[in-house]
């Protein structure tokens, strides 16, 4: 008994220091709960601080659209249509000025020609009785909404003017709907109109006016970025690919992987290039700006990236050639990777400094040709006969695709040099000519006042 009862005594001691811990695990949860989606946020405002400013402007933009409802004099003028006005702010107000721009004039225009025909059609079906106006109308709905939502599937209109569209049926039918049980259909049609333009124009100047955010911008740095991460890769591809196992164990580093994203990043492309169409001039961009040559530049880039691909697949292959099969053709495997590496560097420091890289890339892809025609003459040669063909595959393989990343990257030079062209970039040495010029004048002016004094 005793025994049992200081059991008991040791079990009630006991009792605090688990409620304790359980309380603490329990609390420790709820705060791990609550801290996860702030400790996401962080990061997600760290990635992109312009996540911050957007969503400060629509928030401005509707708190500003919503003094239609507080304000007894903008009330009486609209009524409950004025919600048409913060629904507009909420719809069209994107990420940059060139998505609210273009969902804007869609939704304007569309609110503008879908009324219209609305308005059109309850006058032509108003004359008529009530059955004939109910068939008559219910004929014009079903023949515009049928036709519009068939225009949608052209891909152009669908890349530019789906929203538009959309738009369209919808006010063509609220306003010819409406006004089968509504006398004051004119007045309703205007105020709707009226409050999607306050709503679209707010969100327009706020869009542009307040830290815009350009998609031009946004495409042309993806486009720089993109080819920039593929030089990172060629840049130690051929240390990686003829390393020895010392050097592997010396040296541990993880092949660049970049060029991943540039393979993944077509959508993307796409959607700033219809997007960076509607924006104004800004920046560096003048009006009819060429983008539809980044979609072709993206296209080469992508190609390139395939390449690397494969490339990098044999690199993490687990069936390898001999060191000394790869020595063979060491030397010129070597100098496509560095050269195209630089060539592929320069075109992308071209793109974002806005100056023609024709000058500095073309001599690293005629060093890049060169050394794949002599790369094709050692694989012609009959040496590689006597090797083993298993071991002889994986080089084999590694050298073709490197002469076609010669050709690769050629092609892309070729495509950002139309860029260049069409864009009317800036020689890249004119900073340097305007500062020679600059010092020249200087001393020009230095040695007229020394004569003068003398």
């Amino acid at each position: 008994m005793a025994s049992d009862n200081n059991q008991e005594s040791s079990v009630l001691k006991e009792l605090p220091k688990i409620a304790w811990t359980r309380l603490k695990g329990c609390s420790d949860k709820v705060v791990s709960t609550v801290m996860c989606p702030v400790r996401d946020a962080k990061n997600l405002g760290k990635q992109d601080p312009r996540r911050i400013t957007h969503s400060c402007k629509v928030g401005l933009a509707v708190t500003l659209v919503s003094l239609l409802y507080y304000f007894d004099f903008l009330y009486d003028g609209f009524g409950v249509s004025a919600m048409w006005a913060v629904m507009t702010v909420i719809i069209i107000f994107d990420f940059t000025v060139g998505a609210t721009l273009g969902k804007g004039v869609n939704r304007g225009v569309a609110t503008l020609i879908g009324g219209a025909l609305g308005l059109a059609a309850h006058r032509l079906t108003s004359f008529n009785g009530r059955i004939v106006e109910f068939s008559v109308l219910g004929f014009f709905i079903f023949l515009i909404s049928a036709l519009a939502t068939f225009i949608r599937f052209f891909p152009k209109v669908q890349a530019r003017y789906d929203y538009g569209l959309l738009v369209f049926i919808l006010s063509f039918c609220l306003i010819s709907v409406s006004g089968y049980r509504n006398d004051e259909v004119m007045l309703m049609a205007y105020r709707r109109l009226s409050t999607v333009m306050i709503g679209g124009v707010l969100t327009v100047f706020i869009s542009i006016f307040v830290c815009p955010i350009w998609a031009g911008e946004d495409l042309h740095n993806l486009t720089a970025n993109n080819i920039e991460k593929l030089g990172i890769f060629m840049e130690g591809f051929e240390r990686r690919y003829f390393e020895t196992n010392n050097d592997k164990k010396q040296e541990k580093k993880a092949s660049p992987d970049g060029y991943i994203t540039v393979i993944n990043s077509k959508s993307t492309a796409d959607t700033l290039v219809n997007v960076a169409k509607w924006e104004p001039r800004h920046g560096r961009f003048k009006y009819w700006h060429p983008w539809e040559q980044y979609l072709k530049i993206g296209a080469n880039t992508r190609e390139c990236a395939c390449k690397i691909d494969a490339l990098n697949c044999y690199l993490n292959s687990k069936i390898q050639t001999p060191m000394e099969i790869r020595e063979k053709i060491q030397e010129p495997c070597t100098t496509i990777s560095q050269q195209c590496s630089h060539a592929l560097r320069e075109l992308s420091v071209g793109i974002k400094k806005m100056s023609s890289p024709a000058m500095l890339s073309d001599p690293h892809i005629k060093n890049a040709e060169a050394a794949a025609k002599s790369l094709e003459s050692l694989l012609q040669n009959g040496k590689w006969l006597e090797i083993d063909f298993r071991d002889m595959i994986p080089a084999a393989a590694v050298a073709l695709l490197l002469i076609e990343m010669v050709s690769c990257t050629a092609k892309l030079a070729d495509s950002v040099h139309e860029l260049a062209s069409m864009s009317k970039f800036r020689a890249p040495y004119d900073n340097a000519v305007k500062a020679n010029q600059t010092c020249l004048e200087r001393v020009v002016v230095v040695t007229r006042v020394s004569n003068d004094h003398k």
